[in-house]
């Protein structure tokens, strides 16, 4: 099966073409948090996708780019990287962006939420458009094995797709030999970090962070499933078919020329199924370039490092 895919900012947000604009806000609002570099010191990716945010609504909150796109552009014509000097406090760069500013007294800490005796996530709210609650199924999968707490008072638990779909019960053993049940939490994902408040020696907090990957690569959020896609530059230039797995097998995904990394393919429906809803697949696009460049292959890199160089000369008026 071949499935064709185009970059789709309302995915991006988690919304539907026909939202409002203050869905919109509040979608980019939460998403800023989610992946604002400041509050992801340990995800490699968050830089990226804060960009990715911003560039979506930059987009869809702007008339004539946002119809400039729906055309098949890209909807930012000329516009210069707005973090190229670095990333402002999140808090001055909503006021900056939306316009609204936020009392100092108002704000509320960026730190793991806390609750008395139960798990909680930290991580962004679900989709709008992909909430809701579920009896679990008769025959679910058969519980992760226990894990053991570190110095660190933070332990990784691997949870299958349908696990983290439905939940299920996690059992956590600590160095004093204590074992705490908690159930995760319906539509969770990838990275979730789940705070169990004062289960540590000395009344401390531990953190347990699910991983809800496949072995083929697929990401598991909600309903949704996110892969990385590599590609070397001659294919992301010039556009190519290439293989992805998804949840019911590999498709051919057709990859649109001059494909930039960061770049995000949705493939409608290939994502987990709950009731009567089905999530999408995120393919992102991340160029790579090899390590071993033969003669030949930096001779080619140069000749295109000079076209380029040219071309920049003449669109200077040089």
């Amino acid at each position: 099966m071949t499935s064709t895919a185009d970059p789709d900012y309302w995915s991006l947000l988690g919304l539907s073409p026909d939202a409002g604009s203050e869905q919109l806000k509040r979608a980019f609002r939460r998403e800023a948090r989610r992946w604002h570099p400041d509050l992801n010191g340990n995800d490699p990716l968050a830089e990226e996708r804060f960009k990715l945010v911003n560039e979506a609504y930059a987009v869809l909150s702007d008339p004539r780019r946002r119809r400039a796109w729906e055309r098949g552009g890209d909807g930012l014509g000329s516009q210069h990287d707005p973090f190229a000097q670095g990333f402002p406090d999140f808090e001055e760069y909503l006021e900056v962006v939306l316009g609204e500013a936020i009392p100092r007294s108002d704000r509320q800490p960026t730190d793991d939420r806390t609750a008395p005796n139960r798990a909680e996530t930290t991580r962004a709210e679900t989709d709008r458009s992909e909430t809701g609650r579920s009896e679990p199924p008769v025959a679910s999968p058969p519980p992760p094995p226990p894990v053991r707490a570190g110095e660190d008072l933070e332990s990784t638990v691997e949870l299958t797709p349908e696990q983290a779909l439905h939940g299920t019960t996690v059992e956590l053993s600590l160095d004093d030999g204590t074992v705490v049940e908690l159930q995760t939490p319906p539509q969770a994902g990838d990275g979730w970090r789940l705070r169990l408040e004062g289960v540590a020696a000395g009344g401390r907090d531990h953190f347990l962070q699910l991983r809800v990957q496949t072995p083929d690569g697929l990401r598991i959020d909600g309903l949704r499933v996110h892969y990385r896609l590599e590609l070397f530059p001659p294919d992301a230039a010039l556009g190519c078919a290439v293989d992805v797995p998804t949840l019911d097998g590999p498709v051919t995904l057709q990859v649109p020329p001059g494909s930039s990394s960061g770049r995000l393919l949705r493939l409608r429906g290939r994502g987990l199924v709950l009731d009567e809803r089905r999530g999408d697949q995120l393919v992102e696009i991340v160029v790579v370039i090899p390590a071993d460049l033969g003669d030949a292959e930096r001779a080619l890199y140069r000749r295109l490092q000079e076209l380029a160089l040219e071309a920049e000369d003449e669109r200077a008026g040089r």
